[in-house]
């Protein structure tokens, strides 16, 4: 395995990497702040449905620093928290804190195990191509029937939904 990441040392892409996160949250938590209530009826808003958003805000108002600390290990949250911190206006030296502290915690780990994932796999390629064919079929099947699962949830759940508002309009 090699120590360094597109030129340079693995450590630099580690804090790099911490940066942008760290970079990233302040800007949904400003666009929270700058856009404020009117997030909710945005074309995204709608998309993830407003009460969902508003739960996510309650989070926050009845959590604080720790949702936005603990969001880092959330998808979804990751995104929707910092947003919903700027739009109740939490107070900057908190939200601070907590991002940092999120993003110094939660990042190194991915990294440092995304960038393993990688090196591993092409050395197992490079030692046996067919073993890791193997892999990628098996990868490969594993992901379609975790969709098809899901796929079948969404539907099962939408006819349930489809039968009982027939049968309402009915009775």
């Amino acid at each position: 395995m090699r120590d360094s990441f597109l030129g340079m040392p693995l450590w630099l892409a580690v804090i790099a990497s911490v940066l942008i996160i760290f970079v990233r949250g302040q800007a949904y938590y400003w666009i929270g702040r700058g856009v404020g209530p009117r997030v909710y009826a945005s074309r995204v808003g709608r998309r993830v449905g407003e009460h969902r958003l508003r739960r996510v805000e309650d989070l926050v108002s009845r959590r604080g620093a720790l949702a936005v600390f603990a969001a880092h290990w959330v998808a979804g949250l990751r995104h929707a928290i910092p947003i919903c911190a700027g739009v109740t206006r939490m107070p900057m030296p908190r939200y601070l804190v907590a991002s940092a502290l999120g993003s110094l915690l939660w990042t190194p780990p991915w990294v440092v195990g995304g960038y393993a994932v990688v090196w591993g796999w092409l050395e197992v390629f490079g030692r046996s191509p067919l073993a890791a064919a193997g892999l990628a079929a098996v990868l490969a099947v594993a992901v379609g029937a975790l969709v098809a699962v899901r796929r079948r949830r969404r539907r099962t759940g939408r006819d349930a939904d489809q039968s009982g508002s027939s049968s309402s309009a009915v009775g």
